[in-house]
């Protein structure tokens, strides 16, 4: 499974972003997609996931309420909505899908910076 992301850049506070995760190779195989973050200095943490299946959604609490996760899977693509971003969201925003056996792909990451 080949993930790319985009969509990344750079944002006032109180601005939107969407990005958006193309997914492509053995896109039947994944059971679920999600986005993760990682600030500088800081471990990668989960920020929204979505399953294959029911297409139900998992947020941090840290983004409920102003980040929307979504898939279409006609396109094999996975989007985050962000709405009402603050300069602690600013950092590398990763792609990654789940395959059986716990196995995880992940793309190169995008870059987001909200200004203050």
């Amino acid at each position: 499974v080949q993930l790319v992301e985009s969509g990344g850049g750079l944002v006032q506070a109180g601005g939107s972003l969407r990005l958006s995760c193309a997914a492509s190779g053995s896109t039947f195989s994944i059971k679920a997609m999600g986005w993760y973050r990682q600030a500088p200095g800081k471990q990668r943490e989960m920020v929204a996931v979505i399953t294959s299946g029911s297409g139900s959604t998992n947020y941090a609490d840290s983004v409920k309420g102003r980040f929307t996760v979504s898939r279409d899977n006609a396109k094999n693509t996975m989007y985050l909505l962000m709405n009402s971003l603050k300069p602690e969201d600013t950092a590398v925003y990763y792609c990654c899908a789940e395959l059986p056996l716990a196995r995880l792909y992940w793309g190169n990451g995008t870059l987001v910076t909200v200004s203050s």
